[in-house]
């Protein structure tokens, strides 16, 4: 009989602005935003090379998309990652708007870029 690897844990670290997931414990990436009113402005998605080609961004970002559909937020797309996966992903096209000039001055502002 094979031993099956545990499911990857996805959570939310509010104080990091992050959402992160995890493999048996160990954090194996993890996807930023800032918040901005009723938007949750993602900019950043990382998976440690460790993990890599596991699906585990895929897993993270429907996580992290579906609790800001529960939490009636709206998602803005910074991150080329969260981007990409919106397009294969129309189901959560009622809750994206646009990246504007405006959202990324604010952006670079809360980041003290």
């Amino acid at each position: 009989m094979s031993e099956q690897t545990p499911a990857p844990d996805v959570r939310l670290d509010d104080a990091r602005h992050r959402y992160e997931i995890r493999v048996e414990g160990a954090l194996a990436g993890f996807t930023s935003f800032r918040d901005r009113e009723d938007r949750r402005v993602f900019f950043h998605t990382e998976i440690d090379d460790a993990y890599a080609g596991q699906g585990l961004a895929g897993i993270l970002v429907r996580h992290a998309l579906d609790d800001v559909r529960a939490t009636g937020r709206r998602i803005v797309p910074v991150c080329p990652y969260v981007a990409k996966f919106l397009k294969k992903h129309e189901e959560f096209a009622d809750l994206t708007d646009p990246v504007t000039p405006e959202v990324l001055q604010w952006l670079d502002a809360r980041l003290g870029r």
